[in-house]
């Protein structure tokens, strides 16, 4: 009896033609293995679960111009699909370094880039914060090109354990880097009713704000603990309850998505990085060094602006994007979460 085999374990089944739920997607999460299946879902213009659909690459890769030989900083490696030009230009000659923060999707990104031939010779890989780029050029020197992509990660948002999306149940979580700092369950539980508001108001510009705030404080000193993600959008969802019925569903939804965007930003201090990360930019750049950035976020994008337009009046940017560019009208139209992209970029002098 003790040599038996053990018995198979079935795949996980879902009811209906198509998957509903992460972890039925299987065939999504082996691309190597379906691709056939993936190839399908992003001809209809969706994300196929735990991959990242990259933005305006063309866009970029015109821009910064890279050549053989040179050295450059993918600030955000994600799901490598920017790396992956990128290197596809330095033609194995030349480096280019990346960071993260996410502990989760780097090793995987890492693995998928040496499968396809990008190892440590032509890759330097560091789980670091991308405002740690002084440290990074401590090695590498001055750069030729960087690229910063500031959004979320589809295969962050997709997977409900991340806590990222408030459309599947998951833990209350939203932090880049799950082993570093606290969730937004735990901020929560020592935030001020004020505190909140400013943060919906500043970090997203929630006009539910103050209603939203006094109801999600006035839950947690009932004692109720709001650690997951569903559990906080029921009680946004009964605080909006008064905006008129025809519009609620889609003002509910709106307001959602602003408050989970705004709880993010604070839990990973968003702002804060980026503007860390601007100030050291222009002494990682070599002299006609090009950065090119790209945002999701008004707020972002006005850090960004800024920050280019002082530089330049100071001379130290020749040359900066007199405005932002959009995503073509036909990516836009492939892949929706493209639509609030912008990008901006810079040439040191």
């Amino acid at each position: 009896m003790d040599n038996q085999e053990p018995k198979r374990q079935r795949r996980i089944r879902y009811k209906g033609t198509h998957p509903k739920t992460f972890k039925e997607k299987y065939k999504e999460l082996q691309p190597e293995k379906y691709s056939d299946t993936v190839a399908k879902i992003i001809q209809k213009g969706s994300t196929p679960a735990g991959m990242h659909r990259s933005i305006c690459v063309n866009e970029i890769l015109d821009f910064l111009q890279i050549k053989p030989g040179q050295t450059g900083l993918d600030a955000t490696l994600g799901y490598g699909g920017h790396t992956l030009e990128m290197l596809k230009r330095l033609d194995s000659k030349g480096h280019l370094y990346a960071t993260d923060v996410d502990s989760i999707e780097l090793p995987r990104t890492k693995e998928r880039l040496e499968r396809l031939g990008y190892g440590p010779e032509i890759l330097t890989i560091k789980q670091t914060n991308f405002s740690n780029i002084d440290q990074v050029t401590l090695e590498s020197g001055p750069l030729d090109f960087i690229l910063a992509d500031l959004g979320v990660s589809s295969m962050q948002i997709d997977n409900p354990e991340r806590g990222f999306s408030f459309k599947t149940d998951g833990p209350l979580d939203l932090r880049l880097n799950p082993n570093k700092g606290e969730p937004v369950a735990t901020r929560l539980k020592t935030i001020s009713q004020d505190e909140l508001q400013g943060m919906l108001l500043e970090n997203a510009d929630e006009p539910h704000a103050a209603v939203i705030a006094r109801a999600i404080i006035a839950e947690i000193k009932k004692g109720i603990d709001l650690s997951t993600t569903t559990q906080l959008k029921q009680v946004i969802k009964d605080a909006l309850q008064f905006i008129p019925e025809n519009v609620r569903d889609l003002e509910i939804k709106k307001s959602c998505q602003r408050c989970f965007q705004a709880l993010r930003i604070d839990v990973n201090n968003e702002f804060e990085v980026l503007y860390e990360f601007l100030e050291k930019l222009p002494r990682a750049l070599a002299k006609g060094g090009r950065v090119a950035i790209l945002s999701f976020h008004s707020g972002e994008d006005r850090l960004v602006k800024k920050s280019f337009q002082r530089f330049f009046r100071e001379g130290i940017y020749c040359e900066i994007a007199p405005d932002f560019i959009r995503p073509s009208s036909e990516e836009c139209n492939t892949n929706s979460r493209a639509r609030s992209a912008k990008l901006r970029w810079a040439i040191k002098a």
